[in-house]
């Protein structure tokens, strides 16, 4: 099972429920980005090509699609100090990708990932466009996501509004058992450790308790995982061939197949 935190973050797990009912209609565009400065982390970090690590992004944009990525066109953008370019011979701090998706109806998806000198405090987000109603997950710390919706009659005749409004979000801690709910939310550990991402809502939006208790069930069910290795391969390839590209100077690559 791949450990996917934004799966089970509270803005997914909300955004999937109403796609489920069918409350965006039909689905326009998805649109995902990542901003994280790693400057002077663990030293293997150093230049890593942005799209090399972009699940958190393409995870939950392919998830509410309910496919995977064909193809990918991806630009590199901005200037990279030299001495962060000799690890991985990456130009680039920041890639913005644009893929096609396998599906019967179009749809694009929009991926944008940087991972050095920019000037963004951390994001992990995403957006998704529908006909009805689009949201836009959170894009700052502290804020709530927010929520568009079509009015079905406008100001003038044949003429159509929007209304918009910010979201309170669910904590879905009533989807796990008893003893693991309070993991949501930020918790003392009692000793065992205080890493800030424990402390910091539960870590990556509430996730970590859900994905504990979805991969201890597919073991004791016998069954395979909701994030299984094809998803995991399906996700981590968009990224991959999204650099390929960026290095082609945005030439269209293929994203294998691996069912």
């Amino acid at each position: 099972m791949m450990m996917e935190t934004q799966l089970y973050s509270r803005d997914f797990l909300y955004a999937y429920e109403l796609h489920a009912r069918g409350f965006f209609g039909q689905l326009q565009f998805l649109s995902g980005a990542h901003f994280q400065d790693m400057e002077n982390w663990a030293p293997y970090w150093a230049g890593l090509p942005p799209m090399w690590y972009a699940t958190h992004a393409v995870a939950p944009c392919l998830a509410l699609a309910g496919t995977r990525a064909r193809s990918v066109r991806c630009l590199g953008s901005g200037v990279m100090r030299e001495e962060l370019r000799k690890q991985y011979d990456n130009p680039f701090p920041m890639e913005t990708a644009i893929f096609d998706l396998e599906r019967e109806q179009p749809l694009a998806m929009e991926i944008t990932r940087a991972l050095f000198q920019s000037a963004r405090g951390y994001s992990e987000s995403f957006s998704i466009y529908g006909e009805d109603a689009t949201f836009e997950a959170t894009q700052v710390h502290g804020e709530s996501p927010v929520m568009f919706k079509l009015s079905q009659l406008g100001a003038h005749p044949g003429a159509r509004t929007t209304t918009d409004e910010r979201v309170y979000l669910p904590d879905y801690a009533h989807r796990l058992p008893p003893g693991i709910r309070e993991f949501t939310g930020a918790v003392k550990l009692d000793g065992r450790g205080e890493h800030p991402s424990v402390q910091h809502a539960g870590g990556h939006g509430g996730s970590h308790p859900h994905l504990v208790h979805e991969f201890l069930r597919s073991i004791l069910e016998q069954r395979a995982p909701a994030i299984d290795d094809i998803k995991a391969a399906d996700w981590c390839a968009s990224g991959i061939c999204a650099h390929a590209s960026a290095l082609q100077g945005g030439a269209t690559v293929e994203v294998p197949r691996f069912t």
